[in-house]
């Protein structure tokens, strides 16, 4: 191991069961910062709500005093109550669903994620939240799929990128019961390969495509 990054409050975070481990980590495409340099970077999230952007060239390794010291970004309670799922990323976008929470969109300038979301979806996903991806058409047309854990019934919700206060579809707005699958289960990520949308209920594969 030649690097590495622990939270300043790792032991109360741990003993509190608010620890980093319920989230994944994703990488992020080369960003520029202000003065025109060229930044690696990671983000991650975990139970307690906060967001953690470290420099993969240099993660910061440990500091008693405070977390703002070592890495890259720290963006404290951004995330509601904490993150069971991997982020998405889209032009120049970070998209997160919060157990209990909306879907968010947090806008990257210069480097630096916002401290508060640009957009966010008019659903609130309840726990686990939910693991956004995205389809697009190159940088044109994206599509920000969610999986919401809903009660008896599993529901695939579309948004538009840009702005998730747009919703373009979900499973259960058509008069009948056309597009439900099933019984809904955990920590679901939607794949999208081939013009098709695929998911999962609790005993199934479920595929979307376009009506005739």
């Amino acid at each position: 191991m030649t690097d590495y990054f622990a939270m300043s409050d790792e032991v109360g975070e741990s003993g509190n069961d608010t620890d980093l481990g319920s989230g994944g980590i994703m990488l992020l495409p080369d960003l520029t910062d202000g003065n025109g340099i060229v930044r690696h970077l990671a983000v991650g999230a975990g139970k307690d709500g906060n967001m953690y952007i470290v420099n993969r060239d240099n993660l910061g390794k440990f500091n008693a005093g405070s977390n703002n010291s070592q890495i890259w970004q720290y963006l404290t309670g951004v995330l509601g109550s904490g993150i069971w799922s991997t982020p998405a990323y889209f032009n120049g976008r970070l998209y997160y669903g919060p157990q209990g929470g909306r879907l968010l969109a947090f806008p990257i300038t210069n480097a630096m994620v916002a401290g508060a979301p640009g957009s966010q979806s008019a659903t609130s996903f309840a726990y686990p939240g939910t693991s956004p991806s995205v389809s697009s058409n190159g940088t044109a047309n994206g599509i920000v799929w969610a999986y919401e854990k809903n009660g008896g019934t599993a529901i695939l919700h579309a948004y538009d990128a840009t702005n998730l206060a747009t919703e373009l579809y979900n499973s259960n707005q058509a008069a009948s019961s056309r597009d439900h699958f099933g019984a809904p289960n955990k920590f679901i990520t939607v794949a999208v390969a081939d013009g098709k949308v695929f998911t999962t209920s609790t005993n199934s594969v479920a595929v979307f495509g376009l009506l005739p």
